[in-house]
């Protein structure tokens, strides 16, 4: 058993939206990663993700496929798509889940130093392949 610094962890890189990998347990893994500017919209099928801010803040936008179609339902005279975009926003200590198969991304206006904790089995990226995937990741 050792410990592990995440401030020193976090010190070693300066990238953003590339994850390394700090530990492991049960088929999970924690990670590490900088945020800053909007990453790109996906969802995980089969994955829940956890995000804990550990300094600064960022925004999860997702989709949510169900209120468009109840607007309309309501009586609603938007045009707008079934997709509304919503938003919750983190600060530092704070964490989200975010459910398998949302559509979502994550935004940060300045940098962020983020702990993720997921599947080991999870693509950062999901069902996207882009500039943002990154297969394989670094442990430090």
């Amino acid at each position: 058993m050792k410990k592990i610094n995440l401030s020193e962890k976090l010190s070693l890189f300066n990238d953003y939206w590339n994850p390394r990998i700090v530990g492991e347990l049960n088929g999970q893994q924690v990670k590490l990663v900088k945020f800053k500017g909007p990453f790109t919209w996906h969802r995980h099928e089969n994955e829940d993700e956890l995000f804990l801010v550990l300094k600064g803040r960022f925004r999860m936008e997702y989709r949510d496929s169900d209120a468009g179609s109840a607007d309309h339902k309501n009586g609603s005279d938007t045009d707008e798509l079934p997709n509304h975009l919503r938003e919750v926003c983190l600060e530092e200590g704070e964490m989200i889940i975010v459910p398998r198969g949302t559509e979502h991304r994550p935004v940060a206006d300045e940098e962020a130093h983020v702990l993720l904790f997921e599947p080991a089995s999870i693509l950062n990226t999901g069902n996207v392949r882009n500039e943002f995937t990154v297969a394989t990741l670094d442990r430090l």
